[in-house]
């Protein structure tokens, strides 16, 4: 089968004296029958040129979700005299949500069987579920289309029925009054997919009211309730700058108050506990700190410092409880949990073994406890959930992911590597590979780099059972924390975004030059992934760097900046400027031409390419991949690879399920042993 060849018709696009020639502009017509002809065509070529593996992808898939525990089950935490929890039966692709009544030993609820609700869709998503404070009716959102978008629905947890009541346009979730009929959500804008406005419903009185309109495009809005469920809070933020909202979670109908005001550049979140607010800001603290206030006097002229700044920490979140206070914080590329005694003064840092892993606050409903709920992961380790008594030090395990016909961590090995870039920054890595007889790398091995590098966005490194189908095989498997993320700090972040973002891209070629220098892989058999923002890396290294890569698999990916972030009725576009910078700006427009994958596709040699992408995706639409793609093939010079898969059914998430997903992964595995010449 031939390779497709999109047709092509040239579009100008004007701007700051500069003109670019777009021969395939017209793939954005999502409802041109034409178009979809032309993915549809793609999919097919990929299929054809993939037919080898046909075997082997299903192997690989009936391997992954093999690992897979099918009746397995969440842990319960207790809410407002439930227990909730999630389980799974086996067969199901979704999840069934239940509660029981004061005690785990009580009879089973079922809130929501989500594979009814979804046995006649070709996607299905629940984007949240809301329970009124006396326990009896149920909010939650549910998306058909994969463009995360929801509808609210109510059911009635006294007669176990769904209510005639819908919402449309929405984020997915609901927060409730202290009245039990009145609801907060916030709606989405209907092109941009903005989240740009706050309503309030009263489910009695059938009331629909605005309670808040963002009226700055570059911002988003939502809405929430306090953990201590006094107030009802508003938030909008911008890459930047935050501002917050509240009313009395017992007065649905009062006009809601600015916490402080927003000023460009400063960055805030607030919890409430007892009679204060406490305040994570980054005001004159670019690594953030830790402020707080009284409930009435709000603006930052009134917070008091509980926290200091520090250059080399940055702070993430807290944890209230009544006598203990827990901090989130990130230093040297690592995630820490501090725990500090708010009677004694007293604190300590939790103590992990693992060179590579991750630790965060879990679900912690109850404010008079001395337990902690957190989880843990590394390289090796299964994700797992502990309940830790923070006066003790005793921890007890609640539960490890299980890996269904077992699972040795001994097999593997876990490494922090540091790169030195090109401009002296020192890079880190978190390497997993499964020991063997080369286990000193007197031998290259197949390697696979990952990356995202965007957002602030940290990569934490954690496990996957699904990445055992590539270590069992021989590849090493290496996360690099390139500038971009917050992997070291606030300013780690700033160095990789606006006029710094080529730093990402340079971060992650020498981290990939470093692997092939260290004797850790060859140019033969180094492999790279991204999605999304992590798709924009892989289009940009394969444009500066294309010989030193054997493969690149670019999920989701955002290539063409230019063209979408010059276009603002498309989604999501005026919220990135402070990411990317805006392009009406000639500054701007310059640099991000200069990276931006499509405009530098160039006739060279390029490695072997796998693009994924879906139809409905609302993040990046489909139409980057595909141009790039069709711009690759009519430019490279090379007889390598190039596929693109575009999921017909599905959005950025890709599809829905707990199974169906892996048929992807299965595929870009495949794809990487079948360039490597592993057939098994």
């Amino acid at each position: 089968m031939q390779a497709p060849k999109a047709k092509k018709i040239p579009k100008e696009i004007s701007i700051h004296g500069d003109t670019r020639t777009d021969n395939y502009f017209w793939l954005n017509e999502r409802e041109n029958q034409e178009v979809i002809d032309y993915l549809n065509v793609e999919n097919d070529y990929t299929k054809e040129v993939l037919k080898p593996t046909e075997e082997l992808q299903a192997k690989l898939f009936d391997e992954i979700v093999g690992r897979i525990k099918k009746d397995d089950e969440s842990v319960p935490y207790k809410l407002n005299d439930y227990w909730y929890y999630s389980r799974f039966e086996k067969g199901d692709e979704h999840p069934i949500y239940c509660r029981k009544k004061d005690s785990m030993d009580n009879p089973e609820i079922i809130l929501l069987n989500v594979n009814e609700l979804a046995k006649d869709h070709a996607y299905y998503d629940i984007g949240g579920l809301s329970i009124s404070p006396d326990n009896k009716l149920m909010i939650f959102g549910e998306d058909i289309v994969s463009r995360r978008i929801y509808t609210l629905k109510m059911k009635d947890l006294t007669t176990n029925e769904i209510i005639d009541f819908e919402i449309k346009g929405t984020t997915g979730g609901a927060s409730w009054a202290s009245d039990n009929e009145t609801i907060f959500f916030s709606e989405k804008d209907d092109n941009t997919l903005r989240s740009y406005r706050i309503k309030s419903y009263n489910i009695s009185t059938k009331e629909e009211k605005i309670r808040f309109v963002e009226e700055d495009d570059t911002f988003y809005c939502g809405v929430y309730k306090s953990k201590s469920k006094k107030y009802i809070i508003i938030s909008s933020g911008s890459t930047l700058t935050s501002e917050y909202q509240f009313i009395l979670a017992d007065n649905p109908n009062d006009t809601f108050k600015i916490f402080q005001p927003r000023t460009r550049g400063l960055e805030y979140g607030i919890s409430h506990f007892q009679d204060k607010w406490y305040v994570i800001t980054n005001w004159d603290a670019q690594n953030f700190r830790l402020m707080e206030t009284n409930e009435t006097l709000t603006e930052k002229e009134h917070w008091k410092e509980v926290i200091a700044h520090r250059e080399d920490t940055l702070l993430e979140g807290i944890e209230l409880f009544k006598n203990h206070m827990v901090v989130e914080e990130k230093r040297g590329g690592q995630n820490h949990l501090r725990v500090i005694n708010q009677e004694t003064g007293k604190e300590y840092y939790m103590k992990f073994d693992s060179e590579t892993y991750d630790v965060w606050s879990s679900t912690n409903t109850e404010y008079d406890t001395e337990i902690l709920r957190y989880g843990y992961t590394s390289m090796t380790t299964p994700s797992s959930v502990f309940d830790y008594n923070m006066n003790t030090g005793d921890r007890v395990l609640l539960k490890q992911h299980e890996i269904v016909g077992g699972y040795d961590e001994s097999l593997y090995e876990s490494k922090r590597i540091w790169v030195d870039a090109r401009d002296g920054a020192r890079v880190p890595l978190s390497m997993v590979y499964k020991k063997g007889a080369n286990e000193q790398f007197d031998a290259p091995r197949p390697l696979l780099l990952y990356a995202y590098g965007s957002y602030g966005h940290s990569l934490d490194p954690y496990f996957s059972a699904t990445r055992l189908s590539l270590l069992d095989r021989g590849f090493i498997y290496v996360i690099a924390h390139i500038r971009g993320g917050e992997d070291l700090g606030r300013a780690w972040y700033e160095n990789g975004k606006l006029l710094y973002k080529k730093n990402t891209f340079f971060d992650f070629i020498d981290c990939g030059k470093y692997l092939i220098a260290k004797g850790f892989t060859t140019t033969e058999k180094l492999y790279a992934m991204g999605g999304s923002a992590g798709g924009l890396l892989m289009g940009a290294i394969i444009n500066y760097n294309p010989e030193i890569w054997k493969g690149v698999i670019a999920a989701v990916p955002f290539v063409d900046v230019v063209t979408t972030m010059l276009d603002d009725t498309i989604p999501l576009t005026t919220g990135e400027y402070d990411e990317w910078g805006n392009p009406n700006e000639e500054e701007f427009y310059h640099y991000i031409k200069s990276y931006s994958p499509y405009d530098n596709v160039e006739a060279k040699d390029y490695p072997n390419i796998l693009v994924t992408t879906g139809l409905h995706d609302s993040q990046v639409q489909y139409w980057e991949p595909a141009k790039w793609v069709a711009k690759l093939r009519d430019l490279k010079t090379d007889n390598n690879l190039l596929l693109m898969h575009c999921n017909m059914e599905t959005g950025h998430g890709g599809a829905s399920g707990r199974f169906a997903p892996y048929r992807e992964t299965a595929m870009e595995y495949a794809f990487l042993f079948m360039l490597e010449g592993i057939t098994d």
